[in-house]
């Protein structure tokens, strides 16, 4: 009789309440996502692990929540934020202060595992209307009280780490609704703190709920879709996984409103301008800085699921890969909505997380595409049934140009399957010891082989870490690369130099600082260095002019402390 494999015993249950996994884990509480059996080998084979490494889970944070620090807030603020939001919108119990002063960065989870934490607001305030909002930071200006703006908590940045103290401002409980949708003018006016799901829903159901005549996306799908807020994307420049054709963060909004200590103020909806620069522009990536955003006009699309065409292919290498996507990009034939193509690495180890048959496997051996040299290419097209088919057919015809092999639509619908559950595994892998973590960066054609080279290099180096990169957001001008990095590591301190590392090699290779996870306090001191001084001294000054207190998410938020 054969013997069962050892397996180990992933977490199936969901977070104890008030504990400090509770706070950590990522999304639904009762979501789970395994590695599976080929990936738990590979992870083993490659980082000297054995099955005794995966009996007895580690730092799972499972008790509850206490913190040593009464708020220092006097209090007479209380008392009045109470009045400005009623009793049961103002909170300083441990857990509250602790859930709102928490992003979704490796370092975080590393220390909250241990039941550490660096900062926590002195009281949590749960706002219901904007005129809540311009009573608070009027009375915060006054008062020099810090205020740290919360949306969802996805920040990967340290975004909403309240460092001085003051009130965490929590804008998803009360202000998540579409208060509007034009469809002459094809818009949604919402609130900042509504998420995805909802969001996306809204536009759904348009006609039943704003009496239209189609129904509306929103085009925006990070992968924090589910769990992050459409303020959070405007503050911070995000990204979705179909900004190739319908934009980033940045594109998509039409106007903002801001309640700001110098004051309260909407920019211009009209489609454009020729009045001087933007303010609408200065304000998208201002990450809380200069204000609370309570309320924006955001562009949307007709919603035309049935017109989808997906695609994927295998290239024979990564170089050729690039050189298709690049074609596509200046096709001027229009734009795919996904596309992605992933590297070697990124390649053989996501064939392994999602289980590609040994027949394929055999069959693009006997065609030429060998392991860690051939590249996964998946996406879609969107849009008008005639415009989508011609997308489709014309990056078929770039992809077999420079000798990809079709694979059918099944990687792609594969992968939109299961694009929201990868999150879920980070829990799993780092009960264990093995952390994973994320880098972005935007960089253009001709520089993109040196970067992704350079980084690889310097991350490969650290034994027992590996890397996986791909482009998922394209330009005719260039693309970004996403670094996926797993590394058998577990103290926070490692940790925080490697990744100050990883980012360094991002700056000295000619990449961004960042494409679309934001700056936030994480990589705040390299903005002089890579915006230059002059750049810095006009956010500086407009950061005086909104700000003059210094108490909009303080503390080093984009590198503005002067």
């Amino acid at each position: 009789m054969s013997r069962k494999k050892f397996a180990p015993k992933w977490s199936e249950q969901a977070p104890p309440k008030g504990s400090w996994r509770s706070v950590f884990k990522y999304g639904d509480p009762h979501g789970f996502k395994h590695p599976s059996r080929a990936w738990y080998e590979m992870i083993k084979r490659d980082f000297s692990m054995t099955d005794d490494d995966f009996r007895t889970r580690r730092n799972e944070g499972l008790g509850c929540i206490g913190l040593n620090r009464p708020p220092a807030l006097e209090p007479h603020h209380r008392e009045r934020f109470e009045s400005i939001v009623g009793r049961q919108n103002v909170t300083s119990d441990d857990f509250s202060r602790v859930r709102y002063a928490s992003g979704k960065t490796t370092e975080e989870i590393l220390e909250l595992r241990k039941g550490m934490i660096d900062a926590v607001a002195d009281l949590v305030v749960h706002p219901r209307t904007k005129q809540d909002v311009q009573q608070i930071v009027s009375y915060c200006h006054e008062h020099r009280i810090p205020i740290y703006p919360f949306g969802a908590g996805s920040s990967v940045n340290f975004g909403v780490r309240p460092v001085r103290g003051g009130i965490s401002l929590v804008l998803c409980t009360h202000m998540n609704r579409v208060l509007e949708v034009n469809e002459l003018n094809q818009t949604a006016r919402v609130q900042p703190g509504i998420f995805g799901p909802a969001y996306e829903d809204t536009l759904h159901r348009a006609p039943e709920l704003f009496h239209t005549r189609h129904r509306y996306t929103c085009g925006h799908f990070p992968q924090s879709f589910e769990y992050s807020s459409v303020g959070g994307w405007i503050v911070t420049l995000g990204s979705g996984q179909a900004s190739s054709y319908y934009g980033d963060a940045y594109h998509l909004v039409i106007s903002q409103e801001y309640v700001t200590p110098a004051g309260t103020f909407r920019t211009l909806d009209f489609p454009a301008t020729a009045t001087g620069p933007k303010l609408n522009d200065i304000m998208k990536g201002s990450e809380g800085a200069f204000g609370i955003l309570v309320e924006a006009t955001m562009k949307i699309y007709r919603h035309m699921p049935g017109n989808t065409r997906r695609f994927s292919f295998m290239f024979p290498s990564w170089e050729a890969a690039v050189d298709a996507s690049r074609e596509i990009c200046q096709g001027e034939f229009g734009m795919p909505a996904i596309f992605r193509i992933s590297d070697p690495e990124e390649t053989d180890r996501g064939l392994k997380l999602y289980g590609m048959p040994g027949f394929v496997d055999s069959f693009l051996r006997k065609k030429g595409f060998r392991p860690m040299e051939r590249c996964l290419c998946l996406g879609n097209a969107e849009g008008q049934k005639d415009f989508a088919r011609n997308v489709e057919r014309q990056v078929r015809r770039i992809c077999r140009e420079f000798g990809a092999i079709s694979l059918t639509g099944y990687a792609a619908r594969k992968w939109e399957h299961t694009r929201y559950r990868e999150p879920y595994m980070r829990e799993d892998l780092m009960d264990y010891g093995v952390l994973i973590d994320t880098l972005e960066s935007s960089v253009t054609w001709d520089n993109l082989h040196r970067l992704h080279q350079g980084v690889r290099e310097y991350i490969t180096a650290r034994p027992q870490t590996m890397c996986m990169t791909h482009a998922s957001h394209f330009y005719p001008q260039g693309t970004n690369l996403y670094f996926i990095f797993l590394a058998r590591m577990d103290d926070p301190e490692e940790f925080k130099v490697f990744h100050r590392g990883i980012v360094e090699r991002i700056v000295e290779y000619g990449g961004s600082l960042s494409h679309h996870h934001g700056v936030g306090r994480m990589i705040g001191a390299l903005m002089e260095r890579h915006l230059g001084s002059e750049q810095m001294a006009v956010l500086r000054a407009l950061k005086r002019h909104f700000d003059p207190h210094d108490i909009m998410n303080p503390g080093g938020q984009l590198g503005l402390d002067e």
